[in-house]
């Protein structure tokens, strides 16, 4: 299982950016994938999980209503929409792979496969 993200870029506080998550030798819509997300300096935290049916998705508390996850089974790809996007959202951003989105889907990353390299996304102010 190999999971890339694509999209990041430099962008100003309150715009928008949209990630996708491509994977290789594995389909997407068999799993729970999960976005992540690493400041400088900080550890990596989990952002969004869908479950493997795209019908739930679950968000940590400083995301909701800001960021949204959706999924296009045609083309193998999930999707990780930001708005009103703010300096503190800054960081590389990584999707991963589990068999569900567990109780400790945002903090325990060794349940997850298919890490990428992640995408710098930098918010200016």
């Amino acid at each position: 299982v190999q999971l890339q993200a694509y999209g990041g870029g430099l962008v100003q506080a309150g715009g928008s950016l949209r990630l996708s998550c491509e994977a290789s030798g594995f389909t997407l819509k068999n799993g729970a994938i999960t976005w992540f997300r690493q400041a400088p300096g900080k550890e990596r935290e989990g952002v969004i999980c869908m479950d493997p049916s795209g019908a739930y998705a679950y968000y940590i508390n400083s995301v909701k209503g800001q960021f949204t996850v959706f999924r296009d089974n045609a083309n193998n790809t999930v999707y990780l929409q930001m708005n009103s996007l703010k300096t503190e959202d800054t960081g590389v951003y990584y999707c991963a792979a589990s068999d569900r989105c567990s109780s400790t889907w945002y903090n325990i990353l060794s349940q997850y496969d298919g890490w990428g390299q992640g995408t710098q996304v930098t918010v200016s102010s």
